[in-house]
């Protein structure tokens, strides 16, 4: 343990964060453990001096006067050698020089400081996604794995794992590429942090808006539910807290630029913007569109509602395979009933 050693903390510190202190701390126990191995006397106690840049191990042994078991015990003439302080029943420190002393220190040392360095790049990378938790992040794409499909990315100070169940439905990924994903979870594990990514999640298209859309982002135009079925479609509510500015408008932006982008990323799935309302019969009806409603009658008490359209708005009202009313249910949080007029 010499100059060059505490240098190396010094510069560890400096380059990971790892405080000094604590891996003196995570040494020093090692290293007992490591000669207690050694040595028959399991009473040992390391001192780790910065000042001086030394370290020194001792051997605790009780004061005594008759020796009966020296590994254990000391006389308190030989005691009063290393200290004159010691009386019967003190415990002494009797230094100890084991064998390979040397080797026993560097290679402890090093194990140490290499678990102290991954325990804390694994704790700087939890504190950093865990800042990011439901978050957009962009990240490349370092590897395709064939046999399952999952993405490994590279997302900065480490890899995670974009699995294929949390992809976008039919969508291809390519190594090299750049994509945006969004932190669902973070969790500590003994390996190191588990990150959960998705492009799946109906978070990913409110972050993507808030990224294209400033007035998403300072809070002019607020984004009051999404249903989405990923890779296919999603409709969006919005509402604006500016009677000057049009919601629907500011997220569609200038021929269609806003939009556009957030289309292309998502694999160009088809977004519906409508306009919030607090009344449920004009909600449920800008939900429904592109169709064009008759009536609504809505039932409050059981959150649901019959809708009145033209026999040749019908299929338009429903979607195909039932989509565009099953999405409108899901955006509006009704229960909805699809009737023509016809039918009354």
């Amino acid at each position: 343990m010499n100059a060059e050693f505490f240098a190396a903390l010094d510069a560890l510190q400096s380059e990971t964060g790892i405080s000094k202190e604590y891996m003196l701390e995570k040494i020093e126990a090692a290293l007992i453990a490591a000669f207690k191995r050694d040595s028959s006397n399991s009473n040992i106690k390391v001192y780790l001096n910065e000042n001086k840049k030394e370290m020194k191990v001792y051997q605790l042994k009780d004061v005594v006067e008759t020796v009966e078991n020296p590994t254990l015990q000391i006389d308190l003439q030989s005691a009063k050698k290393i200290s004159r302080r010691y009386n019967i029943g003190s415990v002494a420190e009797v230094e100890f020089k084991p064998k390979d002393f040397g080797r026993i220190s560097a290679q402890t040392a090093k194990q140490v400081i290499i678990q102290g360095i991954r325990e804390a790049e694994r704790g700087i990378l939890i504190k950093e996604y865990e800042s990011k938790k439901e978050e957009l992040i962009s990240a490349g794409v370092y590897k395709i794995d064939p046999p399952t499909g999952n993405a490994i990315l590279d997302i900065g100070k480490g890899e995670a794992v974009l699995i294929k169940s949390e992809q976008i439905p039919g969508e291809v990924i390519r190594e090299g590429e750049r994509i945006k994903v969004y932190v669902i979870e973070v969790k500590n594990q003994t390996k190191g942090p588990l990150i959960t990514l998705s492009r799946r999640h109906q978070g990913l298209v409110k972050r993507l808006f808030e990224l294209e859309v400033p007035e998403i982002n300072d809070g002019t135009v607020v984004i009051n539910a999404i249903a989405r079925e990923p890779g296919s479609r999603t409709k969006i509510a919005v509402s604006s807290n500016n009677p000057d500015v049009d919601p629907i408008g500011s997220c569609i932006g200038a021929k269609g630029g806003r939009i556009n982008a957030v289309v292309s990323e998502l694999g160009n799935e088809k977004i519906d913007i409508i306009k919030y309302s607090e009344d449920p019969v004009e909600y449920i009806k800008a939900a429904l569109s592109p169709s064009n409603v008759v009536d609504v009658r809505v039932n409050e008490t059981e959150r649901s509602c019959r809708v009145i359209v033209e026999p040749s708005q019908l299929s338009l009202a429903i979607g195909k395979e039932g989509q565009n009313a099953r999405l409108a249910a899901k955006l509006t949080g009704y229960k909805i009933d699809i009737k023509t007029s016809a039918a009354q």
